[in-house]
C-alpha cells in the first residue's frame, strides 16, 4: 500500500507544504487542508463546474484533479483573483450587474471567464456563452453573467 506524501504547491502565488495521500483530490486539498473554500464541492463528478479552479492557466475542475500531479503547476482559486482591498474587474462587473444570485457557481463562473478573457480580452457574446456553458447556474440562467462580461470588455479599451 501506498502512505502518505509531502507534497509543494503554488497556491495564489504562494507555496504550500502539505502532506496528502496519493489519491486525494485537489479539491479536498484546498477546501479541507488550506481552507480555501471558494471552490465549491458540487457534483464531485466534474460536470458543474463549482469546483473549477486555474491550474497552470487553464480551467480545470478540482474534483478530478489529483494534487499530486499538481505540484509543478501554478493553482488560481478566486482568493488570488483579488486582493484584500480590491475586487478584479471581473468581480466587480458580475456584482454591479447583479450577476451573482445564491453564490454557489460564481466561484466556478469567476475562473472559468478569468481564463477566457486571459485568452481573448474581448470576448463576443457569443463567446462568453460558449465559455459559461460549461458551468451550472440555477438562478441567474446566464444572461446577467454574459451582460457582466460584456459590458466590462466594452467599456475597456481594445
Amino acid at each position: 500500500m501506498i502512505g502518505s506524501m509531502d507534497v509543494m504547491l503554488t497556491v495564489n502565488g504562494e507555496q504550500r507544504a502539505l502532506r496528502i495521500e496519493p489519491f486525494e483530490t485537489l479539491l479536498s486539498s484546498l477546501r479541507d487542508r488550506l481552507r480555501l473554500t471558494a471552490a465549491k464541492r458540487g457534483c464531485n463528478q466534474g460536470v458543474c463546474g463549482a469546483c473549477s479552479v486555474l491550474i497552470g492557466g487553464q480551467p480545470a475542475r478540482a474534483c478530478l484533479s489529483l494534487t499530486a500531479n499538481c505540484v509543478d503547476h501554478e493553482i488560481t482559486t478566486v482568493e488570488g483573483l483579488s486582493t484584500p482591498l480590491a475586487l478584479s474587474p471581473l468581480q466587480t462587473a458580475m456584482v454591479r450587474a447583479g450577476a451573482i444570485q445564491c453564490g454557489f457557481c460564481t466561484p466556478g463562473m469567476l475562473i472559468t471567464l478569468t481564463a477566457l478573457l486571459e485568452e481573448r480580452a474581448h470576448p463576443t457574446r457569443e463567446e462568453i456563452r460558449v465559455a459559461v456553458s460549461s458551468n451550472i447556474c440555477r438562478c441567474t440562467g446566464y444572461q446577467k453573467i454574459i451582460d457582466a462580461v460584456a459590458e466590462m470588455v466594452e467599456t475597456s479599451p481594445a
